[in-house]
């Protein structure tokens, strides 16, 4: 039986499942300078982006989490993307992701679209606890976080290598009480 991909809104946004007709916005957010500063994947080329198309929208074989396109409410515009991975089904947790193209930073896009998110993952997929690892550089992310209710936790120290040099990760999480 094919599972049905979770359609979620707010009153001003739609988040929904991938199609082809995104991979050039896709692409364009995870090419991004700015984007890719603090997002763990990034793509050179339409067609590398592709494969994170098929991660994006294939609900069968993506056991591993569910990602949304967060678009304007008449699915017009294309905002970003956000959604949950590292679903880890025995301890009842995931990780929480997000990215939105520069040109709608700073309009509360993303605080707007996180909670239904963790709601989904609490009351639909029995979530207990949803995780956000943050790179402790990136202030803007670590101020969402917070408004967002996710208590910070502790600090990761030089515990990845990006771009040769070792960075921080600032640990945030959100508990189902």
């Amino acid at each position: 039986m094919k599972k049905e991909f979770p359609i979620l809104k707010t009153d001003r946004l739609l988040l929904r499942q991938f199609t082809d007709k995104d991979l050039q916005s896709v692409f364009k957010g995870l090419s991004h300078p700015e984007i890719i500063k603090y997002y763990g994947v990034s793509y050179a080329t339409l067609e590398a982006t592709k494969e994170q198309m098929k991660f994006f929208s294939d609900l069968e074989k993506n056991e591993t989490g569910i990602w949304w396109a967060v678009c304007s409410l008449d699915n017009e515009i294309f905002y970003g993307a956000g959604g949950l991975n590292g679903l880890n089904k025995t301890h009842k947790k995931a990780e929480i992701g997000f990215w939105l193209l520069p040109e709608f930073w700073g309009q509360g896009i993303m605080t707007e679209t996180m909670p239904i998110i963790c709601h989904c993952g609490f009351e639909h997929l029995g979530l207990h606890r949803i995780e956000g690892f943050v790179e402790s550089e990136n202030k803007l992310c670590k101020k969402a976080m917070s408004k967002l209710d996710f208590q910070l936790e502790g600090t990761m120290i030089d515990c990845e290598i990006k771009n040769g040099q070792f960075i921080s990760l600032d640990i945030y999480a959100k508990v189902n009480k």
